[in-house]
């Protein structure tokens, strides 16, 4: 550690190979850190900062690295001002934990490892030399947490399914905090989500092994990314846990049209609320997804409310992933109509197709028009003349039993590998949300 008339800084020993390398300049209020915290500033910054209140921080030179930022940031603060355009200033971005990108990558709070997340105290941009080192060094470490993985993945393989390990949660976190610091989050998210996965159902190794084969297709796409088509290298990219700004996806040409709100559901992952909003084009018929988030005690997105529709610019994150920001509103949300549906052929068409673009996703959105039914004896499905797709178990019979009372209706829904999670009753004259809530403990009580 050490500190000057300028600036304060430090390494700090965490869970990865490497230190973390904390700076703080607490004259001009910014702060730069290589950890991969989400939040901005980060906990080393803070526990700098406090030490350096209590007097317990020696006077020192500033080593290089500190230099060379402070210079960066001087030479930001008095370039000329030729325009009042902050347009490419970094902005920190969330993506889902999802495989489209779900969940899974969140603001880095770093300067060097990935962009800084968009506060008021964000320092200036680092020079394009030290943007694209460290643009270099963290794909050094993706590389390498990719490498682990795929050497876990051949233990597990070796060892087998039957390994009393699996049943242990520190097995699985272990290596999800490894491909945190590998800049990998939206894979850790998903390692995370498989520990639950063991020992759940009676069919439990089929799925483990199910998504320990979509892991390694990972692993061996993201460093084969430079070979890759470009929408495939994007969407394995953010799929991974590459970030994307916010900034740079606003920048792309919108899709502008009028969008239905034809679905809602809830999730909790890794202690973080997810909301998904299906969005559908009246025009165009393709499907967009907008994400939001929330922590305990805090609220979850409410702008969007199931059977509206609201013209609108919708700027698309790289590649084939659905996910998306809604931008400029055009007018005021109205009553929407609901959107097509199709038979339960065209539904499998259709989920296929996604998939086939992207075959780590694990929700794609369908509205299909079809009867809930029993087969098998005490298993629901949606069926029609032609087939019938069963319904994730656990989802909200009751709410689609007394609305559509047993007959065909028009239904948005939400297909997982383990079934279909209906969301959203059309009914002529209104729609009805009976999609997953979250949990009342995650929501302030504002």
């Amino acid at each position: 550690m050490g500190a000057d008339d300028r600036a304060v800084w430090g390494a700090f020993h965490g869970s990865g190979a490497e230190p973390y390398d904390t700076m703080v300049d607490h004259v001009a209020v910014a702060v730069s850190c290589s950890c991969p915290s989400r939040r901005t500033p980060c906990k080393h910054a803070l526990a700098l900062l406090l030490m350096w209140a209590h007097g317990d921080v020696a006077d020192a030179a500033p080593p290089p690295q500190v230099a060379r930022w402070l210079a960066g940031r001087t030479g930001a603060t008095h370039r000329p001002d030729t325009s009042t355009d902050t347009s490419d200033e970094p902005v920190g971005t969330t993506t889902g934990t999802t495989a489209d990108g779900g969940a899974d990558a969140v603001p880095a709070g770093s300067t060097t490892t990935g962009p800084a997340p968009d506060t008021e105290s964000e320092p200036a941009p680092e020079p394009p030399h030290d943007r694209d080192r460290a643009r270099d060094e963290r794909v050094e470490r993706m590389h390498a947490g990719l490498d682990e993985l795929d050497r876990w993945l051949d233990d597990r393989i070796r060892t087998g399914l039957a390994d009393p390990s699996l049943a242990r949660y520190a097995t699985w976190d272990q290596l999800a905090a490894r491909l945190v610091d590998a800049q990998a989050g939206s894979l850790a998210n998903r390692i995370r989500r498989l520990a639950g996965v063991v020992g759940a159902s009676p069919h439990w190794h089929h799925d483990v092994l199910a998504e320990l084969g979509l892991l390694h297709l990972l692993a061996q796409a993201g460093r084969r990314l430079g070979s890759l088509p470009d929408p495939l290298a994007d969407a394995v990219a953010t799929t991974v846990g590459w970030q994307v700004r916010r900034a740079d996806v606003l920048a792309g040409v919108p899709d502008t049209e009028r969008w239905v709100v034809a679905g809602r559901s809830d999730t909790r992952e890794d202690r973080i609320e997810v909301r998904r909003h299906w969005l559908r084009g009246e025009a165009s018929g393709r499907w967009a997804l907008v994400l939001s988030f929330a922590a305990y005690q805090q609220s979850l997105d409410t702008s969007l409310e199931v059977g509206t529709s609201l013209h609108a610019d919708l700027h698309r994150y790289p590649g084939p992933a659905l996910r998306a920001l809604v931008g400029d509103h055009h007018d005021e949300p109205v009553d929407g109509q609901a959107p097509p549906s199709v038979g339960i052929v065209g539904a499998c068409s259709e989920i296929g197709t996604m998939l086939a673009d992207e075959p780590w996703l694990d929700r794609v959105p369908v509205t299909v028009r079809a009867a809930p039914t029993t087969i098998a004896g005490d298993r629901w499905a949606l069926t029609d003349d032609d087939g019938s797709l069963p319904l994730l178990p656990g989802a909200d019979l009751a709410s689609l039993l007394a609305v559509s009372a047993g007959a065909d209706v028009d239904l948005t829904c939400e297909w997982t590998p383990h079934g279909l999670v209906p969301l959203t009753v059309h009914l002529p004259d209104r729609s009805i949300d009976i999609g997953p809530r979250a949990d009342a403990s995650f929501v302030s009580a504002a």
